[in-house]
């Protein structure tokens, strides 16, 4: 008796997650297709996250042009669905379908969302371990906390943080000066020091103190981004975690 119903849970769970990782995204994806949009093909469990990620591996290896354009460069397989598919086009993030958006008047309405139309994606569990707020709240919810944060944008006050920013600009401009040196050049990598340069910011107008004295702290959270972005390139399955091997 036991071992029947065991037997049934997990038939019931196979079925639910073939229900996930198949028949609902290829239901969805004729749905969207229907609708005129233009796209990805939905691949097996990992949609286009291999791809994605190779693209980026193989756009990250070279050297950066020395152009304004860097979508190539940060999102390149965002890039490339968009010249193939066009400015509204679906990929897969997993078994999930994302529909890229680039009017900006839907974008607006989107991201406004006063009615509740736009529900937000479930994101991998182990994200709200680094942000957990407005960008992933709904409803009444994100209103109450949209309320609250709104003073902290004023003009004014933002007005009242310029001499911080000047400050922290100053610092960075003159030790990039000293670095110099007599030879009239230096090679720098500005990705470390524009990190910095943001969480010096960040630290003297929101806690009134400077990088240097929370440097741990910021470096915990780069940490813990890196690891965050690990796991969002994967597929998330309930409970595969606690699965010792």
């Amino acid at each position: 008796m036991v071992w029947g119903v065991l037997g049934l849970l997990v038939l019931l769970r196979a079925w639910r997650g073939l229900e996930w990782l198949w028949w609902t995204p290829r239901r969805l994806e004729r749905v969207l297709r229907g609708q005129g949009l233009r796209g990805t093909r939905y691949r097996f469990l990992h949609g286009d996250l291999k791809e994605t990620a190779r693209l980026n591996k193989e756009a990250w290896s070279e050297p950066m042009p020395f152009s304004h354009d860097i979508l190539p460069r940060v999102s390149p397989f965002f890039h490339r669905a968009i010249k193939e598919n066009g400015k509204i086009s679906i990929t897969w993030f997993g078994p999930i379908p994302r529909v890229i958006i680039m009017n900006p008047e839907w974008v607006r309405e989107i991201l406004s969302n006063k009615f509740g139309h736009f529900a937000k994606p479930h994101i991998n569990p182990l994200g709200r371990l680094l942000a957990a707020g407005l960008a992933n709240y709904e409803g009444d919810k994100w209103a109450k906390h949209r309320r609250i944060l709104n003073p902290a944008f004023h003009l004014e006050k933002l007005k009242r943080m310029l001499p911080a920013f000047s400050a922290c600009c100053g610092e960075l401009v003159n030790r990039w000066e000293k670095s110099i040196g007599s030879s009239g050049y230096y090679e720098l990598d500005v990705w470390p020091e524009l990190q910095n340069f943001t969480g010096d910011v960040i630290s003297r107008t929101a806690f009134g103190s400077s990088y240097e004295e929370g440097r741990r702290i910021f470096q915990l959270q780069a940490k813990q981004a890196e690891l965050l972005v690990r796991a969002a390139q994967s597929v998330y399955i309930p409970g595969f975690r606690c699965i010792v091997f």
